[in-house]
């Protein structure tokens, strides 16, 4: 569907700025709404995700190009926001020229990542037909592990076998196959609702707070003590003394207020 020419394809080069960036904005909002249908497989993906975390599990996404970045913005964050151990969230990526179109490179990095059955694998492919993507979920798929499909064209060949298929349609982009545009937009969307919906369902968050948060640098660290201040009820002075005694470690001090 992105490769397809935008009906105001031939207006684009005359447009004012503020019409073409309204034009995009109008394209967004579409794009995001598509999401809607989808959400029920969205919560799936979440619950089987979070089950498979819970007891011990990884979660891993595989990706290309544009595709392959989003997934590992997404893995990246994991760790400083919700205080998950390192390698709780992989992502895998082909991001040199020509790697998307190898299928057997994707086998062997779902091979490399040693995937287990109790394990889940998310493919995030914008055209669902990427041949890194599609390689590395047939040998997730072959390995047991629980696969998911995330991709802005419905009924591609990704969605075939995969247990979750979330196939958001978001039609042409404004230049013709950027798919960096609203496909990238709509993966993203879902990413973050995917990670963020596992872990605070795993007890990674509290009452819609970051207690996860690593405090790695002095944004973070403050971050973190105005988290505790909020919820424990003292000042962010009290509550920076308390981070530190607790090596930074938000959810200790919070356990330790509730023995109180």
């Amino acid at each position: 569907m992105s490769e397809e020419v935008h009906l105001r394809a031939d207006e684009l080069d005359a447009l004012e700025a503020l019409d073409f960036v309204r034009l995009m904005h109008d394209e967004d909002a579409h794009a995001v709404e598509a999401i809607a249908p989808h959400l029920p497989d969205i919560a799936r993906a979440v619950e089987a995700v979070a089950d498979r975390l819970r007891a011990g599990g990884r979660l891993h996404y595989f990706g290309a190009g544009t595709s392959g970045l989003i997934a590992a913005m997404d893995a990246a964050e994991c760790p400083a926001t919700f205080g998950v151990a390192e390698g709780t969230v992989q992502a895998h990526t082909a991001l040199e020229p020509g790697q998307e179109d190898d299928r057997i490179l994707g086998q062997d990095a779902a091979r490399s990542a040693s995937l287990r059955p109790g394990d889940a694998a998310v493919g995030v492919t914008a055209s669902g037909r990427t041949a890194f993507v599609l390689g590395a979920l047939e040998e997730a798929t072959a390995r047991g592990t629980f696969t998911v499909a995330v991709t802005c064209n419905p009924k591609s060949r990704i969605a075939r076998g995969v247990d979750v298929a979330i196939e958001v349609e978001t039609g042409p982009e404004v230049i013709a196959g950027s798919t960096r545009l609203k496909a990238g937009t709509v993966q993203k969307l879902v990413l973050n609702m995917l990670s963020t919906t596992v872990f605070t369902r795993l007890g990674h968050t509290h009452r819609g707070r970051m207690v996860g948060v690593v405090a790695a640098n002095e944004k973070l660290r403050g971050r973190a003590a105005r988290i505790i201040a909020d919820l424990a009820g003292v000042t962010v002075e009290e509550a920076m003394r308390r981070l530190d005694d607790a090596g930074g470690d938000v959810r200790a001090v919070l356990a330790g207020v509730r023995r109180a």
